[in-house]
């Protein structure tokens, strides 16, 4: 174990190289922070992700604890509704989640780019994307570490049910979903996982950064930007997980025949788990979109279109609505203003 934290503060920076673009070893300092904070149980530098020897590499348990995170909610929401209990504030609980998914979010993301950026330098986009030479140990940990993340995003769900918030197929599907698919490419060996995870732990700094300021009471003006943010992540997603998976069926199955690039480093079946995974996430924002932009005369539609952040607003959670007992206004004190008040005849 080095003694990279000993050395003198002014020993730690140096000039940004290709290496170590940001002016320090970040995954050298990672590396000895973890280790020491875990008492050396986990060294990030010492990690191998072994198929079904690793915690959660094998897909029995992970398809047990998804299943157990859909019976607490679904579960839980019930007897909570049927026994009429008062919603929990859990405020400060709510905070602590927030801030932490945000350190981690930003953590991963800074350590993957300083990962990154010479692979791609060096060797170039596709490279990057489709060749095993990126499929490095830093970055099979990181995803790792990544995938770990998705079950402690289950209590995401867990706390609207506590706060009896109402609950969205997406919203639900979508955190099973991610786990799922987290894992299928681990185990699949697919270079292009850090388009995704990069792209996602992008968005959730953003986007738990603020969860933790709206529930501390303080109000943003880039609000909208989350969900600019995650349109711009599923396009990028498709667009690259389509290309990469073009490559490896035009490359096995038709070489002969459909023009490509090369082969895409991966096995067919995370190829084929991500292509339906992230498209069935694209395909319910469109239902979504479609329902409340487009049907303008359901009462989803009037409610969701004057909740304070459209889409952002209801997609991702962030503003609640029980449309059992909407008018079809905004629910919120300030919604009220939006109507018109009769003429006196």
């Amino acid at each position: 174990m080095s003694n990279f934290l000993e050395k003198p503060i002014g020993d730690l920076f140096f000039p940004p190289t290709i290496d170590h673009p940001f002016g320090i070893n970040l995954w050298e300092l990672f590396n000895e922070v973890v280790s020491k904070a875990t008492g050396n149980a986990f060294v990030p530098k010492e990690f191998e992700f072994e198929y079904q020897k690793s915690p959660l590499s094998h897909l029995p348990p992970v398809l047990s604890i998804i299943a157990l995170y859909y019976t607490v909610i679904f579960g839980g929401d019930y007897v909570w509704k049927k026994n009429k209990w008062a919603p929990l504030k859990l405020k400060l609980i709510s905070q602590v989640h927030n801030i932490i998914l945000t350190v981690i979010s930003f953590t991963l993301l800074v350590l993957m780019i300083e990962q990154l950026f010479p692979i791609i330098v060096r060797h170039g986009l596709y490279y990057a994307i489709c060749d095993m030479g990126s499929w490095t140990q830093p970055m099979v940990t990181l995803y790792y570490l990544n995938y770990l993340t998705k079950f402690v995003e289950f209590l995401d769900t867990v706390l609207l049910v506590l706060k009896q918030k109402k609950l969205t197929f997406l919203h639900t599907y979508h955190h099973g979903a991610t786990a799922l698919l987290c894992y299928t490419q681990l185990v699949g060996k697919t270079p292009i996982s850090w388009i995704v995870i990069g792209l996602n732990l992008a968005v959730h700094c953003v986007m738990y950064w603020y969860y933790f300021l709206s529930s501390i009471g303080i109000r943003v003006w880039w609000k909208e930007w989350v969900t600019r943010f995650q349109i711009i992540q599923f396009i990028l997603d498709l667009s690259f997980v389509y290309f990469a998976t073009y490559q490896k069926v035009a490359n096995d199955f038709f070489a002969d025949v459909l023009p490509h690039c090369a082969n895409c480093a991966g096995s067919m079946y995370a190829a084929a788990w991500g292509c339906c995974i992230l498209s069935s996430y694209l395909v319910l924002f469109i239902a979504f979109y479609i329902e409340v932009y487009r049907k303008r005369d359901t009462k989803k539609s009037k409610v969701v279109r004057r909740a304070r952040g459209g889409v952002a607003a209801k997609v991702n959670e962030y503003v609640q609505v029980d449309l059992t007992n909407a008018t079809g206004y905004s629910p919120s004190p300030m919604g009220r203003k939006d109507i018109p008040k009769k003429r006196k005849v």
